[in-house]
């Protein structure tokens, strides 16, 4: 059984996470670099271009790269402090195996045998779907199609996931249900030009900081900024106008926005005939959302829904963005339709200033879902399930159609799985789900029951002290690889230097134990850009298509927006010029969306809604970010934010411990009593594990398309803590 085989205390002392604080040789060193690599940040979709310093084969430092169109030199506190990973005392050096009284250091060899062995054994005993992949969405693209490809030639299992379960799933669905494609519509370069912009459930100020510059930008034009969110986050703190939305009735909302531009004849009539199909269900069913049945249900004042409408309808040119706060919910899907139902309905698409765009939270949020690491898709957004898609993939990958899996697992239904015994094994890469998945204590609980478990990372996170194996594999900046920004522009990361001292390239441990599987043409690449020119090929003709996408072209470009179907082809940025979208009639599709409430909602024992998120200082499950002592010192703990109204029934102030208890398990923070989020809701963040994790609490209710879970609505009990 996975077990950790030392206390928490011991394995924290051993492998971290402990601060690093300071560069190779220190701050007193001032020796110039050996040279500067121009690649890119990390840490959200935005992929900032930065030059990293590089000293004796060490990052010392970093300096802007200003000729990068996307962020011109501007970085985060992440992507400044970012460089402080490579150097850090916690990195795994040398493959792990874990003993009865800890984890040991092994060789290579060793270390691969265990993990072939560990796999022949579960596929052997209980079948070939018994051993699943979990993957990551912070991943390169090349890695994700690698990863793809090695799960289902090599392994030959459907149960192949990533950790975009829990964050793009819900946008993606939407998207390709109404525009037959899945990408953001316009470049960021749009938005200045936009008369009107909507901000709805997405802290862009913490998650995604650089793009407030092109807020700003439109501000600075004249534009209005409407907020839709149950906190005030930093930049609806400028913001024309905020709708203080109760978790959980975004839908009804929205519904509301469209019932009053139908009203008020705020309705482009002539785009909707030409170029969409469905609007008429559409129309019947928002006339029932009027102002004041509204904000019955969202706690948003008719009047506010009447001038935000207003604001949107009659402005020239609008652009719609959103992320996690209407997407991680049991209905997520559904909120992003009615979103979509919004612009297509005022025409305020595929032009410049006017679009919908989708709010990436992981570094490539965009292209890991592209290339065939997700349970129903492979490579180019194809589907498994799609005979046609089935049949060509199979022949550019050389294999019969009959030998490709089915649809498997999502990753939020895996845990499941393996407590019902149908999971026996695992192989995990940047994917930490014991602090990531909801429930946190149900995670643990079902890596406990694995036979086997194998871990390619480069620190030991909360997830990996469960491995019987953990291979260590590279940082962003060791290898080499494309990623695709939230805007849809393809942009090459850069090696800067080599992995340290026994750790491996991700790329060459994956193919390395593909071969163990499959004969060596299958996964016959000698460096990162084979399996790019791989890639290329596999897409040509599908819906992501890179085709005629080079790294050449992506130097020459800063970047190039797929699709790209030729070599000569220069990209494209905005999609739906003309009103053609990427169904077979080159229409898009309105989707009717009736409010339903919440899978969890409050009573009298649980009276008070949590929603969960991030902050500025800490990326995802903050594995890499609560290692970096600045980063830390910057936001140390999670805080309950809370209203004062709130705050006084519980009877604390700011700095006070306060219990927070669901139906699944409870956690004792401090508190930050704030004006800026609803009397109904309190907030934590979610990068912490054990006894401080947000997850602890939340529950695994899924939307039934996307399969994301409802992070942003349960029911709490909030109480002073003695």
């Amino acid at each position: 059984m996975a077990r950790p085989p030392l206390s928490i205390e011991d394995l924290v002392a051993a492998y971290g996470p402990r601060l690093h604080d300071a560069p190779p040789g220190g701050w007193e060193d001032r020796r110039p670099p050996d040279r500067r690599v121009r690649t890119h940040c990390c840490f959200c979709g935005v992929q900032c271009g930065i030059q990293l310093k590089v000293r004796d084969e060490r990052v010392v430092g970093f300096e802007p790269w200003e000729e990068f169109p996307v962020n011109r030199g501007m970085l985060c506190p992440k992507g400044v402090k970012r460089y402080l990973q490579g150097s850090h005392p916690d990195r795994l050096l040398a493959p792990l195996v874990r003993t009865d009284g800890g984890f040991r250091e092994a060789d290579w060899p060793e270390a691969l045998d265990l993990v072939e062995a560990g796999i022949r054994r579960v596929q052997e005993r209980w079948g070939r779907d018994a051993f699943a992949v979990l993957s990551g969405a912070s991943l390169t693209n090349e890695k994700a199609y690698l990863m793809g490809k090695f799960a289902r030639v090599a392994l030959r299992t459907k149960n192949i996931d990533y950790n975009g379960r829990l964050c793009m799933v819900s946008a993606g669905a939407a998207n390709r249900m109404a525009f037959g494609i899945d990408r953001a519509a316009n470049p960021w370069s749009d938005l200045p030009l936009a008369e009107t912009i909507i901000v709805a459930g997405a802290n862009i100020g913490e998650c995604f900081p650089v793009l407030t510059d092109y807020l700003w930008r439109a501000r600075d034009r004249g534009a209005r900024l409407i907020l839709i969110d149950p906190r005030i986050t930093p930049v609806g703190r400028t913001a024309d106008l905020v709708l203080p939305v109760r978790p959980g009735r975004d839908s009804a909302l929205l519904n509301g926005l469209l019932h009053v531009c139908l009203r008020r004849g705020w309705i482009d009539r002539d785009f909707i005939a030409h170029h969409t199909t469905g609007f008429e269900a559409v129309e019947r069913v928002v006339r029932e959302y009027t102002p004041e049945r509204v904000a019955s249900i969202a706690g948003v004042p008719a009047v506010a829904i009447e001038r935000a409408a207003e604001a949107w309808g009659t402005a020239r040119t609008g652009m719609f963005l959103h992320a996690r706060g209407i997407e991680h919910h049991t209905k997520g899907v559904e909120n992003c339709l009615a979103a979509i139902n919004l612009v297509l309905a005022t025409g305020k698409i595929g032009r410049p200033g006017c679009g919908y765009s989708t709010i990436t939270g992981q570094g490539n949020g965009q292209g890991g879902r592209e290339h065939g690491q997700r349970c129903n898709q492979l490579p180019s957004g194809r589907d498994i399930d799609n005979p046609e898609h089935r049949r060509l993939v199979a022949e550019r990958w050389g294999v019969c159609e009959e030998e490709l899996p089915g649809p498997g697992l999502p990753s939020t239904q895996m845990m499941e799985a393996i407590h019902r015994g149908e999971i026996r094994g695992l192989l995990s890469i940047c994917f930490n789900p014991l602090v990531s998945l909801p429930d946190a204590e149900h995670t643990r609980a079902a890596l406990e029951k694995l036979e086997f478990f194998a871990v390619i990372d480069f620190f030991m996170s909360e997830t990996a002290r469960h491995a019987d194996v953990i291979l260590p594999g590279s940082l962003h900046e060791e290898d080499e690889g494309t990623v695709t920004t939230a805007e849809g522009r393809v942009v090459r990361v850069r090696q800067a230097v080599r992995p340290p001292g026994k750790a491996r390239l991700d790329w060459e441990i994956v193919c390395d134990l593909a071969r163990r599987f499959a004969p060596w043409d299958r996964f016959p690449y000698s460096c990162v850009e084979d399996i790019f020119r791989e890639l290329r090929h596999v897409s040509r003709g599908g819906t992501c298509d890179y085709y005629g996408i080079t790294y050449e072209k992506i130097e020459r470009q800063h970047g190039v927006f797929w699709p790209c179907p030729e070599l000569d082809h220069p990209g494209t940025p905005r999609l739906f010029e003309g009103g053609r979208f990427y169904h077979p009639d080159g229409r898009a599709r309105f989707h009717a969306v009736e409010y339903r409430p919440p899978a969890e909602d409050v009573d009298e024992e649980y009276p008070v809604i949590l929603t969960t998120g991030r902050v500025v200082s800490q990326y995802l499950s903050g594995s890499q970010t609560r290692r970096i002592g600045p980063l830390v010192e910057q936001y140390p703990e999670p805080r309950v934010e809370m209203h004062p109204e709130l705050a006084a029934r519980v009877g604390v102030a700011t700095g006070e411990r306060v219990r927070v208890t669901s139906r699944r398990g409870e956690v004792i923070l401090p508190c930050l009593v704030t004006r800026t989020i609803r009397p109904d809701t309190v907030f934590i963040p979610y990068h912490w594990p054990g006894e401080k994790s947000a997850n602890r609490l939340t529950l695994r209710a899924l939307d039934p398309v996307s399969k994301i879970p409802e992070f942003k609505v349960c029911a709490v009990r909030v109480e002073k803590a003695p």
